[in-house]
């Protein structure tokens, strides 16, 4: 059976054969493996490709096991992981004491942030992991910074309001595009074969002594709609509960609670999955045997009356209560 690749594949496969390195050529060979149809045809080449990013990320974690890189390794935790990211002196480390238990070196002068700084967010019944970065200047291109990037649930891009917060703005962004790490400058834009589209959202901080309103103005002529800002001033506390409205939001997830028939349902500690995901993958995060004999469900919540019938493809909704059937 043939595999009928389309054009985007050997588009991939040339940017594979012509990366230099092994971020660009993991990067790559992933572009290739999402764009492949999913059929007989193409199940020995699927087979082939899984080879080489074994070896690859193998060669990389070798390559990546100096003091430099271990610092850049954060083991994700919580509900969502969410990286502050930005230029020295936009405040980040500050926004991380706000919003956590976490306690960062916080001065007057740049370069204060050496390695990730963590903390845990508290959000009404879930913990977001928030982790603050050093500052954005050419650490995107080192492997071990660079995967961090790729897989986090989603970036904060923190500007000062009172510089050129339209300047920083699109010089982090073009930072993370020369990573493979992709979010829309403007209107149009397509991401480059081989990218990870990461949700974003811009915070706008020292709005105390910056003008807010031109600042966003200015950001806004440089970025796309989709992403979202907001103005803040760790420094005196304004804008940080909105913040943790929008870090949840752009985490891009979900709680949902279970119920046994019959009884009340645990609101204590939710499932948090992706926006999006249905009945079934609610099943599957709960354990593989309810997911193989589940028949229906009943919904609270998002349904159109309470103790709806739902079927296994239900799209499921934040703080929706599910009581499976199987």
């Amino acid at each position: 059976m043939p595999a009928n690749l389309p054009p985007q594949y050997y588009k991939a496969e040339e940017e594979f054969k012509n990366a230099k390195t092994f971020p660009e050529k993991i990067a790559a060979l992933e572009a290739m493996m999402a764009i492949m149809p999913h059929h007989k045809g193409t199940d020995k080449l699927r087979a082939e490709l899984n080879r080489k990013m074994s070896q690859l990320k193998m060669k990389a974690e070798a390559g990546a096991k100096g003091k430099r890189a271990s610092l850049f390794s954060v083991e994700k935790q919580g509900a969502a992981q969410v990286l502050l990211i930005g230029l020295p002196n936009a405040g980040k480390s500050s926004i991380l004491a706000h919003l956590t238990a976490a306690r960062p070196l916080i001065a007057d002068y740049p370069y204060t942030t050496t390695q990730p700084e963590v903390g845990m967010m508290p959000y009404e019944d879930i913990q977001i992991q928030i982790v603050d970065l050093p500052p954005m200047e050419g650490d995107v291109r080192k492997l071990a910074f660079f995967n961090l990037l790729r897989t986090t649930d989603a970036l904060i891009l923190v500007a000062d309001a009172s510089g050129e917060p339209d300047v920083d703005v699109k010089l982090v962004i073009e930072e993370l595009a020369a990573g493979k790490v992709y979010s829309p400058l403007a209107k149009g834009d397509d991401p480059p074969v081989g990218s990870v589209l990461k949700k974003m959202l811009i915070v706008l901080n020292k709005c105390d002594v910056g003008d807010a309103s031109a600042a966003q103005q200015r950001v806004r002529a440089v970025v796309s709609e989709a992403i979202r800002t907001i103005a803040t001033s760790a420094l005196h506390g304004i804008g940080l509960e909105d913040l943790r409205q929008e870090l949840y939001r752009v985490a891009d997830i979900i709680r949902v609670y279970t119920k046994v028939p019959g009884k009340k349902p645990d609101l204590r500690a939710p499932y948090v999955l992706p926006m999006g995901s249905t009945v079934m993958d609610l099943a599957r995060a709960i354990h593989r045997d309810f997911a193989e004999g589940l028949r229906f469900a009943r919904i609270w919540g998002s349904g159109r009356f309470d103790g709806q019938s739902v079927q296994r493809d239900h799209v499921l909704a934040d703080r929706d209560v599910i009581e499976l059937h199987i």
